[in-house]
């Protein structure tokens, strides 16, 4: 399966991959970050994986979201008859589950389904044994019951079977993990937990603020990114999944099952300009519990429950996917020094406060000490916002959001009525500014650079316009836009910055693909300078890139027409939805200035 061949469900605390095929080849339990029950999508069968498709069919016929939900549907056309498969994840209430219903639609219909339990990423076989009619499989501290309408045969390490599905019948199978250290938990009803599940999320999206054009892919993305938030706990990990490389055949594979404060506070301010302040004030406390102690030990990135030990290693026994190795877990740019963080997290409490999210004085003492340290740090250099495991750089971008930092604690003493040192942040605010407009800006190029006194481009300097660093008509902003569309755009999208021999900025061998939130960046940018149509073709041009059901990677490589990169992912789709909210905003203005 290509990466875009897969479709999402979960239960906002771990999320499986399905693809065409119908198979299950990704599965972490009980949370987004555990060791994985199916690991085929890094490895093969040997690693785990289940299947559930008509028999001699390799692709279904069609496939989407039921309205607008989590619960797949999956329909399978044979000349005998058609069957539809729905895979969803109940919200749960104890332990895990993850349900199969396979329902008749015409004439009969011969399904196979083949089953492979592979615990702790594919390396552990588990202990299968028989109980009336369910399995149980047992290894180390994981355990899963498999409640089947059908008898499962074992032999050679998996479990399998033939059956016949009429017109009319509903066959549902279910998979629920357990420790292995507790008993038996109860049976669920799989088809009450199916309307259940559909009106949860219905109910959700109700509160859906977008009023826009582009309402499917907006309120797709939105569903993304709940199912991608640890519930529990409000944290939102970057990706459910791990090592997806950003290079077929390379060794750019990163683990994004966490959460990274910055992308968190992206996803939080999408979030809010839907409506959603729950999830707001839910993330806030999240935080609050993660970052609490001193501001120097604060890191850029943490474990669902606000972990702070990510420790990376690699998993030998897993080919990787399509030979791209190593396999990672963990990752060790949790004890990175990233400057930009301060300036999101700042920025999207800001917001959330402008959006109706009642005052805390904790809230805002811990945004005192961080702005405090960042008073006297801001000036070192940083490894930046794409986490480069070379040298630390002055970079620009990670200036410019120092910048954001004070002016956003400023706006709060000033528009919020917050007390506080508001010359001290002002004055923060201007130092910040004066130095990178001097040194991170090539006045013969009319362009800001990467880094201070470095040639290279860098996409992130179209978030200068974006968060309010420099007006839109600025000449150095439209410089700037106008060099990264002549340096960094491939084939019509943006890469993040030059990646050669001779510009080791990263660390890291091999290339990669466009990075799609830089592309969706440029599409905001040209509409806040007044180049609208050319930022609707370009925004249309990326959302057509989705798959069948409207899921989006890291990156997408132009040349094979390949989404690459962990997926889904939270970063890409949180821009689609700032970007749609940015052109739906210039359309009601041109609107506005056409009618008078």
């Amino acid at each position: 399966m290509r990466i875009e061949d897969y479709a999402l469900i979960g239960d906002t605390q771990s999320a499986a991959l399905i693809g065409r095929n119908g198979s299950i080849d990704w599965l972490c339990l009980p949370r987004f970050d555990s060791p994985s029950c199916f690991a085929r999508l890094l490895g093969d069968e040997s690693n785990g994986s289940w299947r559930l498709a008509a028999a001699g069919r390799d692709t279904a016929a069609r496939r989407a979201y039921l309205e607008d939900s989590l619960v797949l549907e999956t329909v399978w056309e044979t000349p005998t008859g058609t069957v539809r498969v729905v895979d969803f994840m109940p919200v749960r209430s104890g332990n895990p589950d993850l349900v199969r219903v396979v329902e008749g639609l015409s004439g009969t219909v011969e399904m196979t389904t083949e089953i492979r339990i592979r615990f702790d990423y594919g390396r552990i076989v588990p202990w299968v044994r028989r109980t009336g009619a369910h399995l149980h499989a047992v290894g180390g501290p994981d355990s899963v019951w498999i409640h089947s309408p059908i008898p499962l045969h074992g032999g050679d390490y998996r479990h399998e079977a033939t059956f016949t599905v009429a017109a009319g019948e509903r066959l549902p199978f279910v998979f629920t993990w357990h420790p292995s250290h507790q008993p038996q938990p109860p049976a669920i009803d799989p088809l009450a937990e199916l309307g259940l599940t559909v009106d949860a999320w219905r109910h959700w999206v109700s509160r859906c603020g977008y009023r826009g054009p582009w309402r499917d892919a907006v309120v797709r993305s939105l569903i993304t990114l709940k199912a991608l938030t640890y519930s529990p706990t409000g944290g939102i990990v970057a990706a459910p999944t791990t090592s997806l490389p950003e290079h077929l055949g390379g060794v750019r594979n990163w683990d994004y099952r966490y959460c990274w404060l910055r992308d968190a506070a992206m996803t939080l301010d999408a979030l809010l300009r839907a409506g959603y302040v729950e999830e707001a004030d839910a993330w806030r406390v999240w935080l609050l519990r993660a970052i609490a102690g001193r501001p120097e030990d604060h890191q850029i990135m943490y474990g669902v429950a606000g972990e702070r030990r990510l420790p990376e290693m690699t998993l030998d026994w897993l080919p990787g996917y399509e030979n791209s190795a190593p396999v990672r877990i963990g990752n060790g740019a949790a004890g990175q020094f990233q400057l930009d963080v301060y300036g999101q997290v700042v920025n999207a409490l800001y917001r959330a406060r402008k959006r109706g999210m009642p005052p805390d004085d904790y809230t805002w003492s811990l945004l005192v000490k961080g702005a405090e340290f960042l008073e006297h740090n801001w000036d070192q250099p940083d490894e930046g916002l794409w986490e480069v495991r070379g040298p630390r750089r002055h970079f620009v971008h990670s200036k410019v959001m120092a910048w954001v930092a004070a002016d956003r604690m400023v706006r709060i003493i000033e528009e919020l009525g917050r007390h506080g040192d508001v010359e001290r942040w002002r004055a923060l605010r201007d130092r910040i500014h004066a130095e990178v407009c001097d040194k991170g800006y090539d006045p013969e190029r009319n362009t800001f650079t990467q880094s201070y006194g470095s040639h290279e481009l860098d996409a992130a300097l179209l978030q200068i316009p974006i968060v309010g660093f420099l007006p839109p008509d600025d000449p150095r902003v439209t410089g700037t836009i106008t060099a990264v569309e002549r340096e960094l755009m491939t084939d019509g999208f943006v890469l993040r910055y030059p990646i050669a021999e001779d510009n080791p900025v990263d660390g890291l061998p091999g290339g990669e693909g466009a990075f799609l939130a830089c592309s969706f960046w440029l599409a905001e940018a040209r509409a806040l300078t007044g180049r609208h149509d050319d930022a609707v073709q370009l925004f249309e041009r990326l959302i057509h890139l989705a798959n069948d059901v409207g899921l989006l990677a890291e990156e997408y490589d132009p040349r094979t027409g390949r989404q690459l990169g962990n997926f889904p992912q939270a970063f890409t789709h949180v821009h689609l939805i700032h970007t749609a909210q940015a052109l739906s905003g210039t359309n009601r203005i041109m609107a506005a200035r056409a009618g008078s």
